[in-house]
């Protein structure tokens, strides 16, 4: 049994001087039971904790490091930048060049403006798209996470889904009076009350769940129906499913795009942008205000910019193979230890791109297709036992049945098939350890 006693004795500090002793609060392990490992270093495909246990890491802080943790050529453009200094309140060359870079890659998106967020990003694209057209209304979609902005909270996915949390307390009823929620994968009835339609092309905190074929095209005529804007969450997706991300991966282009994580190289960033005449509303052109001391910060965008350079066309498609090929092998090597075990459900590893799902279903269940079916996935608990399985095992998901697996450019076919070869034996612990548990249960 590997051991964790100093993550433990961190972890009891940081409760004290820490709201649950974590600053996110799915690192908590509250969905999955037990205390979270404590990250001394990263490498490549591999996290080190503070124990010196090594884990084949399929986290990558959910989806920031595309090309794996640390690589050289990232550490260098940081420490580069870091020796001209760390931020100052003033324009940089940096932001222009990663502006430049993200705008060559993503079809119709003209400008971008960058922030330190995905959180920012989302709650910016909505105060855009409501300045724009002079209209209050968004509509967003059961278990899409859009960040913790007030009005963006309702019916989020992602942590908000983990811990249970009818959205959240603190957010008073007016926040999202003008948000109405409705279920993914159906296009909505519209009016001209809707300022914006916000949606992830392909849906990634609440597992991952694709987009139906005609779903994306569908929001796309509603809102031009309309004269409402459709906005493309792609903090996930963007140049992480390619390099152009889910517009040129779908042929649907929105009105305004949010990006995050792979364009800060795992430092703390976000964008927002689109058209030219969108964008045009914006302070201090235009009458909408925005503003952050630390966006363009000057270390985020050198190492954004690194990977953007790095990474070619011809390394997403290799990627996005090797990750198909993987998640065929983990769903047949889950599938045929519940056959074998009778256990009466059936296993689902959806993937898009190097995006990875999994779902624990009762046997005859059709493919996860929203937040209803992916809550009564992990209704069945199973994940979080897998998860534990698996983490004694040496490979780290992440903790919680409504996120996605990560794997990089640092994945090999080597690290990968590990994951494979410890898995059916994890799932058979964890079909065992929920079988001992429902007997303790019962009564009597």
């Amino acid at each position: 049994m590997a051991d964790h006693g100093r993550s433990e004795a961190l972890f009891a500090r940081a409760r004290r001087v820490t709201p649950g002793g974590v600053s996110s609060p799915v690192r908590s392990f509250r969905a999955v039971g037990g205390d979270p490992y404590f990250v001394a270093r990263g490498e490549g495909a591999y996290v080190v904790d503070v124990d010196g246990n090594r884990y084949v890491d399929l986290v990558q802080s959910y989806g920031a490091s595309l090309v794996g943790h640390a690589h050289p050529v990232v550490v260098e453009a940081i420490a580069e930048a870091a020796r001209n200094g760390t931020t100052f309140g003033a324009p940089t060359e940096g932001e222009v060049l990663l502006a430049e870079a993200i705008v060559a890659r993503v079809p119709g998106c003209e400008q971008v403006r960058l922030v330190s967020s995905g959180t920012e990003a989302a709650m910016s694209a909505i105060r855009v798209a409501r300045g724009f057209t002079g209209r209050s209304r968004v509509v967003k979609f059961a278990g899409c996470y859009h960040g913790h902005s007030d009005g963006l909270l309702a019916g989020g996915g992602s942590g908000v889904a983990t811990l249970g949390l009818p959205d959240s307390a603190g957010v008073p009823p007016g926040a999202v009076a003008d948000t109405v929620v409705v279920p993914y994968n159906r296009v909505p009835e519209i009016d001209e009350r809707v300022a914006c339609v916000i949606v992830e092309p392909v849906a990634a905190n609440m597992g991952l769940v694709p987009p139906r074929p005609g779903f994306l095209e569908g929001l796309r005529d509603a809102c031009d129906a309309v004269g409402a804007l459709l906005v493309f969450d792609e903090v996930i997706t963007g140049f992480r499913i390619g390099a152009g991300g889910a517009s040129e991966w779908s042929g649907v282009a929105p009105d305004l795009w949010c990006f995050g994580k792979v364009i800060g190289g795992g430092l703390p960033v976000g964008a927002f942008g689109g058209r030219a005449e969108v964008l045009g509303v914006l302070a201090p052109d235009g009458p909408v205000y925005q503003a952050g001391t630390l966006s363009g910060n000057p270390l985020a965008t050198a190492a954004g910019l690194a990977v953007l350079t790095m990474v070619d066309q011809a390394a997403y498609t290799e990627l996005a193979d090797r990750v198909g090929r993987f998640a065929d092998r983990l769903a047949g090597v889950l599938g045929d230890v519940l056959d074998a075990e009778g256990a009466g459900m059936a296993v689902q590893v959806p993937a898009v791109g190097p995006l990875v799902g999994v779902f624990f279903t009762p046997t005859g269940t059709g493919p996860v297709g929203d937040y209803e079916e992916a809550k009564a996935s992990a209704a069945t608990g199973l994940y979080a036992r897998f998860f534990t399985a698996m983490l004694d095992r040496g490979v780290a998901f992440a903790p919680g049945p409504y996120e996605v697996a990560f794997p990089s450019l640092a994945h090999g076919e080597a690290e990968l098939a590990f994951v494979t070869d410890v898995a059916g034996d994890a799932l058979a612990e964890a079909l065992a350890t929920q079988a001992r548990e429902a007997t303790v249960r019962q009564p009597g």
